[in-house]
């Protein structure tokens, strides 16, 4: 194990007990409460499991691609969604966003393995994710931190946001106000030696 490495995960078991919390994921945001009645699924791991590794940042040797996402239950009076994934177990003051895409097509129930990497869908708009990224960013939690929850929170909007790729989970959030019908949430994990 070179130093760096070692430092590292040194670092990351110092950093233990730091979360940001659940308490601060859109799924809680008051602006966006509605029913839990969307069941988000995914065919690469099962809701509370781990992902997998092809789904994981590039910087921690993962492929970087967004798992399939597949859902139902949307109400009638459907027209977009959007979906906001997060990481409430990063050791900083809010959730780190690892993807916020919004104007979903109402007649979407999946994603292709993929499909969340800026500019791979037409269909689907895109806001800045933590750092200011564009499109999905796999985990890469810091090495020795623990299992980091990644969670897929998908909205059913009465409305399309028509929000632009400088919007960021604050500006999506007031933008989905009043437009939530439903909502469900798929949380997978991960975590790096």
């Amino acid at each position: 194990m070179s130093a760096a490495t070692a430092i590292r995960r040194a670092l990351g078991r110092l950093l233990r007990f730091a979360r940001a919390g659940e308490r601060r994921l859109a799924w809680n945001d008051p602006r966006v409460a509605s029913p839990a009645t969307l069941m988000v699924t995914s065919s690469a791991f099962a809701d509370g499991a781990p992902m997998p590794r092809r789904s994981a940042g590039a910087r921690v040797g993962g492929g970087g691609l967004s798992p399939p996402l597949a859902w139902s239950g949307a109400p009638a009076g459907t027209r977009a969604y959007a979906l906001i994934v997060e990481d409430p177990d990063a050791p900083t003051p809010r959730p780190i966003v690892h993807a916020l895409a919004f104007d979903i097509p109402a007649d979407r129930g999946a994603l292709a393995e993929g499909a969340l990497a800026a500019g791979a869908d037409p269909a689907i708009a895109f806001g800045r994710g933590a750092f200011g990224r564009i499109g999905y960013a796999g985990p890469a939690p810091i090495a020795g931190h623990g299992p980091h929850a990644y969670v897929f929170e998908l909205f059913a909007l009465s409305r399309p946001l028509g929000l632009d790729a400088r919007a960021g989970k604050s500006e999506a959030l007031a933008a989905m106000a009043g437009a939530v019908l439903a909502r469900g949430r798929l949380t997978g994990f991960y975590e790096r030696q």
